[in-house]
């Protein structure tokens, strides 16, 4: 390392302690430098940072999401694949409460959305919760192949789970599974946010006390004129009984 001119050496000893002088400036000076840069570095770290997160938009309305975009939600049994990386899709989505997912399928599939990952990982319903943690849409088509067109809201926020668990989970083992997360956004809209309806509960059958009296019975009799009524508790005009006996009586 050159020395600067105003280092003027007299002999040995004198070179060396102006040589470790002057190293230790020169390491003093690298130092403050490269903590000033490492400051430098915190912010315009931090900078970008926020950077990022401001240039995601904010939800201003709801979405609709078409899963698979036009591949729809369909499975190659011929291939034994997915039409489409549905893991990609979803990377690439951004999702929120009060937004819909449209599968457009057919009845060879299923689709099953739940917030339960074991249940996910596994590919199958058999431990699941169902109507509690993981839930299964039809579209009420039962004939092989027909086109089908299922819609399910986001209402959880956090982690979503979907897949088909169709051919005993084949098609969830051979890419018909996504998982995304769902962002509060701007809310459950009114439509979703109205509280579960209560409980049926019949209604008990009413119990006449023992002394109640039984309602008034009013039986139509025939006259020559016509009918006309007998009223009063438990009515019985027995000239009607006793012509009708008199008629169909064996002789």
């Amino acid at each position: 390392m050159r020395i600067p001119a105003h280092y003027v050496s007299c002999d040995f000893l004198t070179d060396r302690k102006i040589n470790a002088v002057f190293y230790r400036s020169e390491v003093q000076r690298f130092t403050t430098q490269a903590m000033a840069m490492a400051a430098t570095m915190v912010v315009i770290t931090t900078l970008s940072i926020a950077t990022v997160k401001s240039a995601t938009p904010a939800a201003t309305e709801y979405a609709n999401h078409t899963v698979g975009g036009v591949a729809g939600w369909l499975f190659n049994d011929t291939a034994s694949t997915s039409y489409a990386n549905y893991s990609s899709w979803a990377a690439n989505q951004t999702f929120n409460r009060g937004d819909y997912l449209i599968f457009y399928t057919s009845a060879n599939e299923t689709v099953i959305q739940t917030y339960n990952k074991t249940t996910y990982q596994s590919c199958s319903t058999v431990d699941a919760l169902i109507n509690s943690d993981t839930f299964q849409y039809h579209a009420g088509g039962d004939l092989f192949g027909s086109l089908e067109t299922i819609v399910g809201p986001l209402t959880i926020q956090g982690p979503n789970y979907f897949f088909s668990d169709a051919d005993d989970g084949v098609q969830c083992e051979h890419g018909m599974a996504f998982e995304i997360i769902v962002d509060h956004g701007l809310g459950l809209p009114a439509s979703l946010n109205q509280p579960p309806p209560q409980p049926y509960v019949a209604p008990l059958s009413p119990v006449s006390p023992p002394d109640a009296q039984l309602p008034l019975i009013t039986v139509l009799q025939p006259t020559s004129e016509g009918f006309r009524a007998c009223d009063g508790l438990l009515v019985l005009c027995f000239w009607p009984v006793v012509l009708f006996l008199r008629l169909f009586s064996p002789k």
